[in-house]
């Protein structure tokens, strides 16, 4: 047990400092290629932050334990808005821009209920019993290519604005940006890996946790904080669009590619008992869209709206390990 404690602690460690070498290097990269730091809060810092559930899932498939592989993807996505946004908003509110508002976030609700269908088999499963096919999968991708398109798009529009003068100059080299990018993901990849595999999980299973309980709280937890390192982070240093950005991307990447690759490699049968959570998960996206439109100014996560949050993430927890 004191074992796993000391490699949950050394996890943690990598985990924070892999995100402060990723957002460094993000940020002078973006500057750079006058790409927004939105976008790449979108793609490469939340394809980073979400290795950790894609390992997970792939090991937790290969190890028979597909509670753990939807547990995850449904808790980590719930952590992304409740715990990770409401951590940054404390820290510092969080401005959306209209694209964001408009585009980003209810393509996030499309993959939340694209999720909800296919586990279910609604339209399309029959008779047979509730799974994650290597059809689904291949449903799962071809939406993530979607999603793909729409950032490249973006990176287009980007690369057409003439950048203003004033503009600060890089922070390092373009190099060393790159180095500490790919340094920040081996240290969340691999400090997420140790956090969750040899330090929580060894901890939860002698407590006598079922896979789905552990999969929506303290592997949901763990693999959540690659995404709460980097956007708290990223918040801390007024890098306020990829906070928003590594979140609404990361969850994208969990429904799509985490369930979309792990089901193509092997299916994934589903118990409908998770039904409730992917309900939450569906209703904490569409109260980001609210909170966005309430109060001043518009279009914010607000300090006080961030408070509400991490306030419902806890009552979330005391409600799984009460149900």
């Amino acid at each position: 047990m004191l074992l796993s404690f000391i490699y949950l602690a050394l996890g943690l460690t990598l985990v924070i400092k892999g995100a402060d070498f990723l957002v460094d290097g993000a940020s002078t990269i973006a500057r750079g290629l006058r790409i927004s730091e939105f976008v790449i809060g979108l793609t490469i810092v939340s394809f980073g932050t979400s290795l950790p559930e894609l390992i997970i899932a792939l090991i937790s498939g290969d190890n028979g334990k597909p509670d753990m592989i939807v547990g995850n993807v449904v808790g980590s996505n719930v952590a992304n808005i409740l715990l990770v946004l409401g951590v940054a908003a404390i820290i510092r509110q969080l401005p959306a821009t209209n694209d964001t508002v408009w585009k980003e976030i209810p393509f996030t609700l499309v993959a939340s209920f694209v999720a909800v269908l296919l586990l279910n088999d609604i339209f399309i499963g029959g008779d047979a019993p509730l799974a994650l096919d290597r059809r689904d999968g291949c449903i799962l991708l071809f939406f993530f290519l979607i999603f793909m398109g729409y950032a490249a798009h973006i990176i287009r529009q980007d690369n057409k604005i003439t950048p203003e003068e004033g503009l600060a100059p890089e922070e390092q080299s373009k190099f060393r940006s790159i180095v500490g990018i790919v340094a920040g993901i081996l240290g969340l990849y691999f400090g997420g890996n140790m956090a969750v595999m040899k330090g929580a999980v060894p901890v939860a299973e002698a407590l006598g946790m079922s896979d789905a309980m552990i999969g929506l709280t303290i592997i949901a937890i763990g693999t959540s904080l690659p995404e709460l390192a980097t956007s708290a982070v990223a918040a801390y240093k007024n890098n306020v669009d990829i906070a928003v950005g590594n979140v609404v991307g990361s969850n994208i990447f969990n429904i799509f590619i985490v369930l979309g690759i792990t089901s193509l490699v092997k299916p994934i049968p589903y118990d409908a008992a998770l039904n409730i959570d992917l309900a939450i998960m569906v209703c904490v996206t569409v109260l980001l869209f609210v909170f966005l439109f309430i109060g001043h100014p518009k279009r914010t996560i607000q300090r006080h709206e961030g408070f509400v949050f991490v306030s419902l993430y806890g009552a979330y927890m005391v409600y799984i390990i009460v149900r």
